[in-house]
């Protein structure tokens, strides 16, 4: 052991880079013990480990170095606990933030892979041309005029309330009402948004305008329940639903089957991962009874 270490043995000792104790000895909270006469070589002491202990554990806690500067001169353990309180409240909306952010990457990242799997062409990725796979994990093989009953899983979602039209109105006039009432309603527009409809029939009657918008949120107050569905897939921008609602029909007219509940369709390709409209790929889903779904 020695009396004495230079800026880049005290960092080896504790693990503290040599430039960060530079800086602490520059902002004035953490000083080396003496510095040379002759070269300005800063020198630290094994004591100070302690010390040094007290910034690094602060500055891990985001306390501001101003502050730390501070502390380091003059503290009580009811100052601390007040401090370390106040962390605690900023680190608590940091964490619900992240879990927001989180969710809506893996909303959004759930929509675009399936859709990748319907698509199955080729996309570019860090220059590198890359092969989308026609084939779900369950086996089955989709592609974009795919009419079929598949497995869905349970998914939660907000329903905005129910739209109004007038007579030349498409869906985009009470989507843009709605948009400026949506924080009063607790909506949360960054998560993906998709078109209602109550029934199989209103969606074959007006399929260009939802009943009611609504929200994918795993916090959401509704739960679309784990089953069987009629799915169809379609091209387009909003609205644009194309034969989709018929060939749908003619599936389940087909199949004999039961359409039970509301329409829900969503857009696994949007404006978040195509430039061009004309690209966006939507899903529609609806329930079939379970009497009726294996025929």
């Amino acid at each position: 052991m020695k009396d004495f270490y230079t800026v880049q043995e005290f960092s080896k000792l504790t693990g503290v880079e040599a430039s960060k104790l530079r800086f602490y000895d520059d902002i004035g909270i953490f000083s080396p013990i003496k510095r040379d006469a002759e070269n300005n070589y800063r020198y630290y002491s094994l004591a100070q480990i302690i010390a040094l202990n007290f910034v690094v554990i602060l500055s891990e806690l985001n306390i501001p170095l101003k502050k730390i500067g501070e502390l380091r001169k003059e503290r009580n353990p009811l100052e601390l606990i007040a401090l370390l309180e106040n962390q605690e409240k900023k680190m608590n909306m940091e964490m619900r933030s992240l879990q927001r952010r989180y969710s809506i990457i893996h909303a959004r990242r759930e929509l675009i892979n399936y859709g990748m799997i319907v698509a199955d062409g080729f996309w570019s990725l860090n220059g590198k041309r890359v092969m989308g796979s026609s084939v779900t994990k369950s086996g089955k093989r989709v592609d974009e005029k795919t009419v079929a009953v598949l497995h869905r899983e349970d998914k939660t979602f907000n329903l905005w309330p129910r739209n109004e039209y007038e007579e030349e109105d498409t869906f985009i006039q009470p989507l843009a009402s709605f948009v400026n009432q949506a924080s009063e309603k607790n909506i949360d527009l960054s998560f993906p948004v998709g078109g209602y409809w109550n029934s199989m029939d209103s969606f074959i009657d007006s399929s260009s305008r939802p009943e009611h918008f609504f929200t994918i949120d795993p916090l959401g107050a509704k739960l679309r329940k784990e089953g069987y569905y009629l799915i169809g897939f379609n091209r387009g921008y909003y609205g644009e639903m194309g034969d989709l609602p018929s060939r749908m029909a003619a599936y389940a007219k087909e199949k004999s089957l039961t359409l039970t509940g509301p329409v829900w369709v969503m857009y696994m390709f949007d404006e978040i991962s195509t430039r061009d409209p004309s690209r966006f790929l939507v899903q529609a889903c609806v329930a079939v009874s379970k009497s009726k779904r294996n025929r």
